[in-house]
């Protein structure tokens, strides 16, 4: 018996009234709304499962919908889903209090369609900010038409957080949402008596894109283009996901040299990922040489993606059916002597970073985030990994190469800023091992194969360098973009974020927000 039909047995058991049946990518199951809370929490509890996403589709005719809760177990590497469909005057059972990572994915529903949570403590004036959209406007609906400029409710200067510390001489400390520098806009509400950060309330949606609704009506090689832009600095990533769950639609087989190559970009994409969060956790404490000297690889490893493709960022380089072109000899092996001297480079980096006693004060036991709480969050990424959570979807959900070649997943245990930078370093060494060890077996061959839109629904994802995304696609008959839904792990993670300032001091919060490694943009997508 294999391991998917012995779950399914289990699953049947267990949970005689969810209606489960076996929807090929996935297992479905589709009990009635009064069993849904029940229902995810034995996925979690029970089946070791770890939310992955809230899909939600609306219909055109008679204004009902269609919710998708999706789960995976990373044990099997099987997807399960959770389905309903409701009318619009449904309300729909909160599953946040069972299954703490839905809740901000819940208020995102309720806020951009309209549906509402029974249960949920926390909805309205989320995504959509009562400063500047009506309430209850529900912009995802599909009657809803994206070109017409939406009047503010003016509601702006009244408003106040929902949570205030009730306390003696306490206040809550505003930073944000205008930042100096490049950084995006956001809104960090610090609760305090006086020096210690006691809570926090994270405020995102500042320049909310709407670029999902955008992407409706779209060729997929329009949305394309928005999955590698909307977040640029995990643009490959974001795209790869996006081209998986076309490839899924079309049935297309991906040439063995375009899935090996697929890798070694996305992982030299982490690793300039982590060479950028390295630098700002340095320049937060004020370790001017440390950011210099990180930012100069950073620097080295866009170079090399330069080279490799064309642009620094990767941008245009994975297309639908493969990769868009082939790197030649020279390239790559320019490729493997670049991540050779890096790799020294980066050892002699984290050896002066670990031998400075200054910057070690400054991040040991800084902005943790404790184990229980990764798992109650449901954070991924690195952030997981340095809290003890190996979850990592190279493993979890094994895709293209990653289902033989998968790296090394590290993991510590303090969940401290020092634990994270650890993490980091790791990483790094594991995506250098992993590019030069696929470089020496790359295989000839074409590195893309046809892959026409084609009509249906289908779920695709990544590990991105901040963590696990998933992209839920839809093409209509036309072949067009009908619905695209956008999990990124900045979205996960954020929702995590304030537990890490709990008792901090002040002047660590740069310092605990750079640790993160994490993207505005992906959530204001």
């Amino acid at each position: 018996m294999s391991t998917r039909t012995e779950l399914l047995a289990r699953l049947r058991t267990q949970l005689p009234k969810a209606g489960i049946w076996d929807a090929g990518p996935w297992i479905e199951l589709r009990p009635p709304l009064a069993a849904l809370r029940k229902i995810a929490a034995a996925l979690v509890a029970n089946f070791g499962c770890e939310f992955a996403t809230l899909v939600t589709e609306a219909r055109d005719a008679d204004d009902s919908y269609m919710l998708l809760y999706f789960f995976y177990q990373p044990q099997d590497s099987i997807l399960i889903a959770i389905r309903l469909a409701a009318g619009a005057d449904t309300l729909v059972p909160a599953i946040g209090s069972q299954v703490h990572a839905a809740a901000w994915h819940e208020r995102e529903t309720e806020d951009l369609f309209g549906i509402s949570f029974e249960g949920h403590p926390f909805l309205g004036d989320y995504v959509l900010h009562d400063a500047l959209w009506p309430e209850r406007l529900a912009p995802m609906r599909r009657y809803f038409d994206a070109r017409l400029r939406v009047a503010g409710s003016g509601a702006g200067a009244a408003w106040q957080p929902r949570r205030i510390l009730q306390q003696e001489g306490a206040i809550t400390f505003p930073v944000g949402p205008i930042w100096a520098d490049y950084n995006e806009a956001g809104l960090w509400l610090l609760e305090t008596p006086g020096e210690q950060i006691l809570g926090g309330l994270t405020r995102l949606f500042y320049k909310y894109r709407a670029v999902e609704k955008i992407a409706e009506g779209l060729v997929p090689d329009q949305a394309l283009l928005l999955a590698e832009r909307f977040s640029g600095s995990a643009a490959f990533a974001h795209a790869y996901a996006f081209c998986r769950a076309l490839e899924t639609l079309a049935h297309c087989q991906v040439p063995p040299r375009a899935h090996v190559l697929r890798a070694v970009f996305a992982e030299l994409e982490r690793i300039r990922y982590h060479a950028a969060t390295i630098a700002e956790l340095a320049g937060s404490t004020s370790l001017a040489v440390g950011k210099s000297m990180s930012q100069e690889l950073e620097e080295q490893v866009l170079r090399l993606s330069g080279q490799l493709c064309g642009h620094r960022y990767l941008f245009g380089v994975c297309i639908p059916g493969g990769l868009a072109q082939s790197p030649d000899a020279g390239a790559l092996a320019a490729l493997g002597t670049g991540i050779a001297d890096a790799a020294d480079e980066f050892a002699r980096l984290e050896r002066l970073f670990v031998h400075t006693s200054s910057y070690l004060d400054r991040i040991e036991e800084m902005g943790t985030l404790r184990p229980e709480v990764a798992d109650l969050y449901g954070v991924v990424g690195p952030v997981a990994r340095a809290s003890g959570r190996t979850v990592d979807l190279r493993r979890a959900l094994p895709y293209g190469i990653y289902k033989t070649r998968a790296p090394e997943i590290p993991r510590e245990t303090e969940g401290d800023g020092y634990a994270r930078l650890r993490v980091y370093f790791a990483e790094i060494r594991a995506s250098m091992a992993l590019i030069q060890t696929l470089l020496t077996q790359l295989p000839d061959g074409p590195v893309a194969t046809s892959c026409p839109p084609t009509a249906g629904a289908a779920l695709g994802w990544t590990e991105a360098p901040a963590g696990g995304t998933f992209h839920w696609l839809r093409l209509d008959e036309n072949g067009r973009v009908r619905r695209w839904r956008i999990a990124p792990p900045g979205f996960r993670n954020w929702h995590a974020f304030h537990r890490a300032l709990e008792g901090a001091a002040f002047q660590d919060f740069h310092i605990i927000m750079a640790s993160f490694g994490l993207s505005v943009a992906e959530s204001d997508r």
